[in-house]
């Protein structure tokens, strides 16, 4: 028989092996492996994209950015400034919405009541009595005059108060004086009142003269004039106290001669009011 055939076992491994070492003799680590050669490389590398050449001046470190600095905080508003504007707008609106309304009220309440001006005339003026004495040229004077008041308002009243004032005036000299009695007038009223006015004034030598000239020319100025506090009365409710000033220009033919009455021969009065 042929001879027999022995088997050996080969070593799969051992064929798969390297023949030579990964490591160099003499080296213990790789370059990779190694931290100090890795941060000396990568130094090196950085110095000669900085423009190093070996032997020649060390470059210029490189500078520092310092960090932006932080943006400052936004300014605190201040509530109060705000607070007193929005304080001082709501009180302006406030006046303007109240002033609106008052004007509206007013406008409606004058359209309702529709006032108009009480009308005054001096009907008759008699003197019973002027004298001038000629040492002295004082005048003394008494007058009676008659006049009409009329209020032609359907719903106002008129309450005339005490403290009024009246006078009969040749110029500037006060000849006679007297007072209105306090009365209520009603609505569409006329009243007739009879004064009596007396009074006292030194006169000038030119002033007795022009007075004598009017007199013979059958034209003497005289002015009436009455102060009279009064009140507004609508319905229930009084308003505030005003002064009604009422002026009126007469001519009459004489003065100093009292045997007949005094002709009226011209007369125009006017009204306002004094607050």
């Amino acid at each position: 028989m042929a001879d027999h055939q022995r088997i050996h076992p080969v070593d799969l491994e051992a064929g798969n092996r390297p023949t030579a070492p990964l490591v160099p003799g003499g080296s213990f680590r790789s370059d990779k492996g190694d931290p100090a050669r890795s941060a000396n490389h990568h130094h090196q590398q950085r110095r000669q994209q900085q423009g190093y050449v070996p032997g020649g001046p060390l470059p210029p470190p490189p500078r520092r950015v310092a960090p932006p600095a932080p943006p400052l905080p936004p300014p605190r508003k201040r509530r109060g400034r705000g607070c007193c504007c929005r304080f001082l707008c709501c009180v302006v609106i406030t006046a303007v919405v109240v002033a609106v309304l008052a004007a509206a009220a007013a406008g409606a309440l004058y359209l309702a009541l529709d006032p108009k001006a009480p009308r005054y005339s001096v009907d008759r003026l008699s003197v019973s009595a002027f004298q001038v004495d000629p040492s002295t040229l004082a005048a003394r004077a008494r007058f009676d005059v008659t006049v009409t008041a009329a209020n032609p308002n359907s719903r106002i009243g008129i309450q005339y108060e005490p403290g009024s004032s009246l006078g009969v005036w040749y110029q500037s000299y006060r000849l006679a004086r007297g007072a209105l009695p306090a009365f209520y007038q009603g609505h569409r009223n006329t009243t007739v009142l009879a004064l009596a006015m007396a009074g006292e004034v030194q006169l000038g030598t030119a002033v007795v003269s022009g007075m004598q000239d009017a007199q013979r020319t059958g034209a003497v100025p005289l002015v009436f004039r009455a102060d009279v506090p009064v009140r507004v009365e609508i319905g229930n409710f009084k308003l505030w106290k005003v002064t009604s000033r009422v002026r009126c220009d007469l001519v009459v033919d004489r003065l100093m001669d009292v045997s007949s009455p005094i002709k009226i021969k011209a007369s125009n009065c006017k009204f306002s009011l004094k607050l």
